[in-house]
């Protein structure tokens, strides 16, 4: 299993938000292309990159995404945060990102998800960020009707690059993930799954790993210390 380290941006800082409120923010860098580099530097080979801004409709970070993709020397970029049309996935390729993040209108719009993975085979992940069972949209305001198992088994068959499943109830917790909602979703698909929240041991990546999980996202627990960043790299890194 892959660790990647996340980069969430918002007003064009590098910040951390507790259970998915914006009224909960605990972390805030005011340099995220400098935060790139130093993920980089302890042995990071992927990034995760998410613009909040453009999610949830505040606003745009795509210069702060640009000089990430353009300066830091990831093997692997994915970028998402309100990519709703094809002209985003073009851009963000073009501009370096090795995947697009899609969530809002994927979920909405199966139609337009196909298309999507049809026109760029396996350069799509999708986000699915959970809340109880729940997928929730327009940055985790909006639940859909259903369950989330339901909705990804829906997806099979696509080739995308995957589903990354974020429990938002545990998002900035750091008090282990939902690892029963990781096993439905692993069982729900042939897809790789990517878990997100709740991550703030390395028994927990390690358990992750062990219910087929193929890589985790990392936020907070990098953030604050309480997962070593270079131990992680050195035993998730790539």
């Amino acid at each position: 299993m892959i660790a990647i380290p996340a980069i969430d941006l918002r007003e064009g800082a590098c910040v951390q938000l507790v259970g998915g409120s914006y009224a909960e923010e605990r972390v805030r860098l005011d340099d995220p292309v400098a935060v790139a580099r130093e993920w980089v530097r302890l042995g990071f080979r992927r990034l995760h990159v998410v613009d909040l801004d453009a999610a949830t409709g505040r606003g745009s970070n795509i210069g702060v995404i640009r000089s990430i993709l353009r300066e830091t020397m990831f093997d692997e970029i994915q970028v998402g945060g309100g990519v709703r049309d094809e002209y985003v996935v073009e851009m963000l390729l073009d501009a370096g990102a090795t995947r697009v993040v899609v969530g809002t209108r994927a979920l909405q719009d199966q139609g337009w998800l196909a298309g999507m993975a049809n026109s760029f085979p396996a350069l799509i992940l999708v986000a699915a960020d959970v809340r109880g069972r729940q997928m929730v949209t327009h940055g985790w305001e909006r639940a859909l009707p259903g369950t989330a198992s339901d909705r990804v088994k829906e997806m099979d068959g696509l080739p995308l690059a995957g589903v990354m499943v974020t429990a938002v109830h545990r998002e900035g917790r750091m008090e282990g993930p939902d690892y029963h909602l990781v096993e439905e979703m692993v069982e729900a698909t042939m897809l790789p799954i990517t878990a997100s929240g709740g991550i703030g041991q390395p028994y927990h990546l390690r358990e992750l790993a062990d219910r087929g999980v193929a890589s985790a996202v990392l936020g907070m627990a990098l953030y604050t210390g309480a997962l070593d960043p270079r131990s992680t790299a050195a035993e998730f890194g790539s």
